[in-house]
């Protein structure tokens, strides 16, 4: 008679088989790390809500990268040649919505939103600026950025906005910097800021050598004029101004000054003679000839505009919509085309007519000149 252990009864078999069956289907919890299991949520929620915010082409001799400012404070650098190559052993069928790709150099830039990012200077020399909602500009050298495998490179710039004084001398809190435009021919940096202002900093001393006031309300964009010693600046109180940056006084006044009836400026360029700007005004588009003060056209959008930009004597831009559209200067519509991102904030030109649309959920598109998607993808960062 065999002994009452040497077999599993029927029921303890069942009990067996169930417990496996459950572990199959639900995972094992014998190991269950709650902390490591809301982190992962929450990382992956980070990652989802993430925003693009500017997306700028390097100088050479890397005209093969890019730079992605991003919602978290970061700065990351993506290699084109690299995205194309992963992105055509991307495995679609397993079911991912987009390629997520690991910058080849990420920094911390911000305390908040990196809001904007520009280069100042050409090739290696070039110094790579960004702007965010801590108030400052910080600016590091691309050689050393570009080149480094680590990710705390040191700026060798840091500019900060200034603090109003209020009442009992109590200051204001840091005004966020919203916008920069640069002029290395003057040797100054321009920045938009919430304050109302624009400021004209020297790039030797670090220093602010004028203060351009007269907005009512906080700037979102600012382009700079240098042919004609002209900064152009585009606010919430619905205006854009040009002011004269040897005086620092508002030379006119573009947009309606009634509350009622207007939207912020979000978005302006010039383009490259600098006698045609553009300016992106709730779901319209307002194309100006600079040299004879008209608005020659006035181009509506489906949705609100959010980054415009000129590709010759054509007009690019984006908004809160997954669409790139192109324009010429009269109005007329020439392409439309899909793109990742539910709302874009950023869009931004090759000079091989490379363009790339950065915004919501982290996702960056980049678009050939005939309209294909080379690579889409999510950025990551630290």
């Amino acid at each position: 008679m065999s002994s009452p252990c040497s077999s599993a009864s029927p029921t303890t078999a069942a009990v067996t088989a169930g417990v496996l069956s459950h572990k199959k289907m639900y995972g094992d919890a014998t190991n269950w790390n709650e902390d490591e299991y809301r982190e992962s949520i929450l990382k992956e929620r980070e990652i989802q809500t993430r925003t693009v915010f500017r997306t700028a082409w390097a100088p050479n001799p890397n005209p093969d990268a890019f730079v992605v400012a991003s919602s978290d404070g970061t700065l990351a650098l993506h290699s084109m040649s690299s995205l194309v190559s992963q992105s055509a052993a991307f495995g679609y069928s397993k079911g991912e919505d987009f390629m997520v790709a690991a910058p080849e150099g990420v920094v911390r830039a911000h305390e908040g939103p990196a809001y904007d990012v520009k280069f100042y200077g050409e090739e290696e020399d070039a110094l790579l600026l960004s702007c965010g909602d801590d108030g400052r500009v910080r600016g590091w050298k691309w050689r050393d950025f570009s080149d480094s495998t680590e990710n705390n490179v040191k700026p060798l710039l840091e500019l900060t906005n200034p603090q109003h004084k209020g009442p009992w001398g109590a200051l204001s809190p840091m005004p966020e910097i919203n916008a920069i435009s640069v002029d290395p021919q003057s040797g100054s940096v321009y920045t938009a800021a919430g304050d109302s202002c624009a400021y004209c900093w020297d790039m030797e001393s670090g220093k602010i050598k004028m203060t351009f006031k007269g907005h009512s309300d906080y700037l979102h964009c600012l382009v700079s004029r240098s042919s004609a010693s002209q900064i152009l600046t585009g606010s919430e109180d619905g205006t854009a101004r040009i002011w004269d940056c040897k005086t620092g006084k508002c030379i006119k006044v573009i947009g309606s000054l009634e509350k009622k009836s207007r939207f912020r400026i979000s978005s302006m360029a010039l383009d490259e003679s600098e006698s045609w700007l553009a300016c992106g005004q709730g779901k319209n588009i307002a194309v100006w000839n600079l040299p004879a003060s008209e608005c020659v056209s006035t181009i509506s959008s489906p949705a609100h505009v959010q980054d415009v930009m000129f590709d010759e004597k054509q007009i690019l831009s984006v908004g809160a919509e997954p669409v790139l559209r192109r324009f010429d200067l009269n109005g007329a519509l020439l392409s439309q085309i899909q793109c990742a991102p539910s709302s874009a904030f950023s869009v931004s030109l090759h000079p091989a007519g490379v363009v790339a649309v950065g915004g919501y959920g982290g996702l960056v598109d980049v678009i050939s000149q005939f309209g294909s998607h080379l690579c889409t993808f999510r950025s990551t960062s630290m």
